[in-house]
């Protein structure tokens, strides 16, 4: 629910985002994400020296990706070592932990300031400061609210510090104002040399989109955590964590690809969580990437991977469209189409956020069968019938409604899907579109499959309209991308997606006749990371060892950026944390190396390769029963 976006300075958080927080400002006059405040900046200095990247030796930072902590070390000349660790608590989801320690060489003088700092697309911004004084602890409260650019939200975050000292024997912490966008509370401190000094804060940060009184809400949720106490604070959240990585990938025989998938199942898990109606955008929350809007990058890149690992993880981000299902009615209402039509671009409300001047949003049908495909799964890998009936059906029968609304009838064979972009988006405005047709026929199987399941009567135009969309073919049996394709280069995957995960293609032949025509036609640079995913994970189902292990590299390799190995969108890319390519990554390992597949009656596992060097792959935690899983 709260990310925080690490920065190379010592005591500095480039940003906090928060999961549903927009609001209409910036570029596009649509919803952007929101920053909050950043609530974790803080300055030391040391006998009157303030501490900045200049003034500081040996500086080092880790990501401990199982326990979700973010640590930084450094040298103060020849005075002091000081190590500081980053959490955003997993048990507690608007809420916050930095944990500092000083270990003193000499004796010094620290001065410590816990700063609250408005972003500056906050405006009306109010700072409170509140000591609130009890028998076992007088508690500091740092706050500050400010209103979203339209004043449509008011965003709140609150800290407080935690000191080990028992009660009357803490610091005198002082608070003072800069200025309407920052202030700070401080104290001083004696340490003695050979002494080690720590403290922490804790801190909230929550809006008007998740509560409705959040001024208040921060400022409880920071004292809960206040009187949690640190220890407790760290190990529920040890424990959650703990609990997160049952579900794991482990790879033997190759540890930087270890290291590798365990940082994408990291990103993931940390973009995502229980219990919510959220869902990822393809940044997740590790920046104001693509505005925090929610594509197809979420149903069919990422959530296959979650619902396998975590189905009641996979459970919130269906919520998220469940929840929009109406105004995803009034999407098809608009264009004239009957059911359900599900925007291109989906932010708070679940209508089209696209910015005009993209013709995905009016055009780029497919999300619709991806929002499908991703509900009946949720069913496939649970057999919840109660979520079926409840939330599965009303999204499969209004999204199936809409395409019988949205083809075109030309006679038997040809109920043509016309003018859409392409889900390899260089195509925009073409006509029967391959990956569009067969996901519309999938959505319009699983729709009829889940009301013979419900003891229900599908409409039986459904099966009518999935039997004639055609999937068009060259004349060597290829499958032609779309009616005017002739060969140019492609963006991302379309064709090949109809072997893995649609299955419309099963002919092994015919799906080797694709990746050879298709893998050629993607070019070396500019294009997001999901397509050599897909050729990975066919490759390890065909069992093409050396081709699978050569688009596994590809499909991430060129993309990451130091020092944490980060996955860019594109090679050379700079937005991390492209969350969609970690997905069709993981998903190459997990259905493709790995052999899980998603059936109607759950998950099996088919036979594989794994690559060169890889001596044993074990998939834990599988799916609702948490089965092991493994392929040598």
């Amino acid at each position: 629910m709260i990310g925080i976006v690490s920065a190379p300075e010592p005591f500095r958080v480039k940003d906090v985002v928060l999961a549903g927080a927009y609001d209409q400002y910036g570029r596009g006059r649509v919803s952007n994400f929101l920053r909050s405040f950043n609530l974790l900046n803080m300055q030391l200095d040391v006998d009157g020296v303030r501490i900045s990247a200049d003034k500081v030796k040996n500086l080092r930072q880790s990501l401990n990706m199982q326990e979700g902590a973010f640590t930084t070390t450094f040298d103060v000349g020849e005075k002091a070592t000081v190590s500081y660790t980053y959490y955003a608590l997993r048990q507690l989801p608007f809420t916050v932990l930095m944990d500092v320690s000083v270990q003193a060489r000499q004796d010094c003088r620290i001065s410590v300031a816990s700063v609250m700092e408005a972003p500056d697309a906050l405006r009306d911004v109010q700072n409170y400061y509140n000591e609130i004084d009890r028998p076992h602890a007088v508690l500091s409260l740092l706050t500050s609210t400010g209103k979203s650019p339209t004043g449509k939200l008011l965003l709140c975050a609150s800290n407080s510090f935690l000191f080990r000292e028992p009660h009357g024997q803490e610091p005198r912490v002082i608070h003072e104002m800069w200025d309407n966008n920052m202030h700070l509370m401080k104290f001083a401190k004696q340490v003695k040399a050979n002494d080690s000094y720590q403290f922490a804060i804790a801190g909230s940060s929550i809006t008007s989109a998740h509560h409705d009184d959040p001024l208040n809400e921060a400022e409880r949720l920071t004292i809960f955590a206040r009187l949690e106490g640190k220890d407790r604070l760290l190990r529920l959240h040890r424990e959650a964590w703990k609990n997160l990585w049952t579900s794991d990938i482990r790879i033997e025989g190759d540890p930087q690809a270890q290291q590798d998938i365990h940082s994408m199942m990291y990103h993931l898990y940390s973009f995502t969580r229980e219990g919510t109606a959220y869902s990822p955008s393809p940044m997740g929350l590790s920046g104001l990437g693509y505005n925090g809007h929610v594509f197809w990058d979420t149903e069919l890149w990422m959530y296959p991977a979650i619902l396998v690992l975590h189905p009641e993880i996979a459970r919130s981000m269906v919520e998220y469209r469940f929840q929009r299902l109406a105004a995803a009615r009034r999407n098809a209402f608009s264009k004239g189409y009957k059911g359900a039509m599900f925007p291109w671009e989906s932010a708070d409300t679940g209508v089209e956020e696209t910015p005009v001047w993209a013709l995905s949003g009016p055009f780029e049908h497919h999300i619709t069968a991806c929002v499908a495909i991703a509900a009946w799964n949720y069913y496939a890998v649970t057999q919840d019938k109660t979520w079926l009936r409840e939330k599965g059906w009303p999204i499969l029968s209004a999204t199936a409604d809409f395409w019988a609304s949205r083809v075109e009838r030309n006679g038997p064979g040809n109920y043509a899907i016309n003018n859409v972009v392409a889900a390899d988006e260089w195509a925009e405005n073409v006509d029967n579109n391959a990956f569009t047709n067969a996901a519309a026929k999938a959505n319009l199987q699983f729709a009829t499959d889940a009301a013979k399941i419900l003891g229900l009567s599908p409409d039986p135009d459904w099966m009518v309209v999935a039997r004639n969309i055609p999937i068009l073919k060259f004349p060597d049996g290829t499958t032609r991308e779309h009616a005017s394709y002739q060969g140019e280069g492609i963006k991302q995957a379309d064709v090949n997606l109809l072997a893995y995960p649609l299955k419309e293609i099963k002919d092994v032949a015919a799906i080797k006749r694709d990746l050879a025509y298709y893998e050629q036609r993607v070019p070396d640079a500019g294009t997001p990371a999901m397509t050599q995913a897909v050729f990975t994970t066919l490759y390890a189902r065909l069992g093409d060892r050396d081709k699978a292990l050569h688009w596994f590299r590809e499909s991430y390799e060129p993309n990451l950026n130091p020092p944490f190995r980060v996955v860019a969108e594109t090679k050379g890319g700079t937005n991390p944390y492209f969350a969609t390519g970690a997905g069709g990554v993981l998903q190459s390992v997990l259905m493709g190396f790995g052999g899980l597949d998603i059936t109607p009656a759950g998950i099996t596992q088919l036979k594989t390769v794994l690559p060169a060097g890889w001596k044993k792959l074990t998939l834990t935690g599988i799916g609702p029963d948490k089965k092991t899983y493994t392929v040598q």
